[in-house]
């Protein structure tokens, strides 16, 4: 089975509010897939089901074939869009902690890149600025073998030069088995290292396409295309 996710009529309501709306999805094993849309368009929720942190009011979603639980959270590393830790955590504390969790979590590589970017792992996560927490959060995500990565704003809030930074660290560290799904509003800096393009827009799936063949087709580029898909 060449399917590592696959929802359908997925939909999640938050009193009167529909977050996402019947969504059907298909995702390929070893693509790099951008879920794209402004805020509030679904996608930190549809994530968050996918993670098994969130239940769906209607719907089903299915990882390598199981629903999302104890099992799926073992292939599946997500990087939320804010810190869900304590800032008083030491970040040797946190790297110790996933260690421990996951079996597919690789601590010297994770050592490795803490070097590479001079991030001291004795420092408290309350001692760090945004932008260096932002970097150890895609490095311990980053650090595992996963079959699908869910990254959410990853590039979110950081400078130019901290998103050339993380998206690097994601393309040179990912199993290139497995896929990667970057839910971003930042489309041109994702744009060159994307195969598949998911847009949502107010809980809905309005197009899901490969990014050579989009381009070809529309003789735009991803960023363009969005602009004019959510411009209305």
């Amino acid at each position: 089975m060449n399917e590592i996710l696959k929802a359908e009529q997925l939909t999640k309501r938050y009193g009167g509010q529909c977050a996402l709306d019947h969504v059907d999805l298909s995702l390929e094993k070893g693509k790099i897939v951008g879920l794209l849309g402004p805020n509030g368009s679904g996608k930190t929720t549809l994530l968050k089901i996918i993670a098994g942190l969130l239940s769906q009011s209607e719907g089903e979603v299915m990882i390598d074939g199981e629903v999302p639980g104890k099992n799926t959270k073992q292939i599946v590393a997500y990087l939320p869009d804010r810190p869900a830790f304590s800032k008083s955590m030491r970040v040797r504390d946190l790297v110790q902690k996933l260690n421990d969790f996951y079996d597919d979590f690789d601590q010297e590589q994770a050592h490795q890149l803490f070097a590479e970017m001079a991030i001291d792992l004795e420092k408290r996560f309350k001692e760090l600025s945004k932008g260096t927490i932002d970097k150890v959060q895609i490095i311990l995500a980053m650090s595992r073998k996963a079959e699908l990565y869910l990254l959410d704003e990853p590039i979110g809030g950081v400078d130019p030069a901290a998103r050339e930074l993380i998206i690097k660290t994601i393309i040179n560290n990912y199993n290139p088995a497995a896929t990667v799904v970057i839910a971003t509003h930042l489309i041109s800096d994702v744009e060159p290292i994307l195969d598949d393009v998911v847009f949502l827009k107010q809980g809905h799936v309005v197009l899901h396409q490969d990014v050579e063949g989009l381009r070809a087709e529309r003789e735009e580029s991803v960023d363009e295309i969005f602009r004019e898909v959510f411009s209305c």
